[in-house]
């Protein structure tokens, strides 16, 4: 009989092998493989960061699967580098069905679904962070894992323009990903922005 202990290990064990896999998938050919190799910097760095704080703080089972998600999402996003990221063809040939134009877009938008999404799966890990291991009260814990999102957001995007700066080039704009809008960053962090709020309103509204 597996403990609590061998359950968790062996779950996480079970996403780390599911993302490998997408890894694998997403290294194998990318659009540009510079930019993959940029991209996967952020991933490194999240899988080091996890792996030398396991021991002090595991997060929940829960939490390690939003991780993952997400990590996940951006290895697609990665392989394809963003802003070519095929979704209209995926809908077209699933459903016959343009969410381009259902929503009325004009550009890849792929980017922008994966800053909300940034929102939604790591506010609650946050939330979790400054709940067990600050004991935030739990009205503050999720106050500050949206601070924190925001937070991280704003150094992603001061991270891109350093990089974008960096390099420069054809490299440095197909990581930035603007696809001409000016407004990029501002958009990218009020979309997780509103990714972390929403969620956290409407569980500190039930009391969660």
């Amino acid at each position: 009989m597996l403990n609590n202990i061998d359950r968790k290990i062996m779950y996480i064990l079970l996403l780390l092998i599911i993302f490998i896999f997408v890894w694998i998938f997403a290294a194998i050919e990318p659009v540009s493989r510079h930019d993959w190799m940029l991209e996967n910097m952020l991933v490194f760095i999240i899988l080091l960061v996890l792996s030398l704080t396991y021991q002090k703080f595991p997060f929940s089972n829960i939490s390690y699967t939003f991780i993952a998600v997400f990590l996940i999402i951006h290895e697609i996003g990665a392989h394809y580098t963003y802003s070519f990221v095929p979704y209209e063809e995926w809908f077209q040939a699933c459903c016959d069905w343009s969410l381009n134009q259902f929503m009325g877009w004009e550009r890849n938008n792929f980017d922008r679904i994966v800053h909300l999404l940034f929102g939604l799966l790591w506010v609650y890990p946050a939330k979790e962070f400054f709940i067990r291991r600050l004991e935030f009260s739990n009205g503050m814990s999720w106050f500050f894992a949206v601070q924190s999102v925001m937070t991280f957001s704003l150094l992603y995007e001061l991270t891109e323009w350093g990089v974008a700066m960096i390099f420069g080039g054809k490299l440095g704009m197909e990581y930035l990903g603007t696809q001409g809008d000016i407004w990029d960053a501002h958009k990218d962090m009020l979309l997780a922005a509103l990714g972390a709020f929403i969620p956290a309103a409407i569980a500190y509204k039930m009391g969660k």
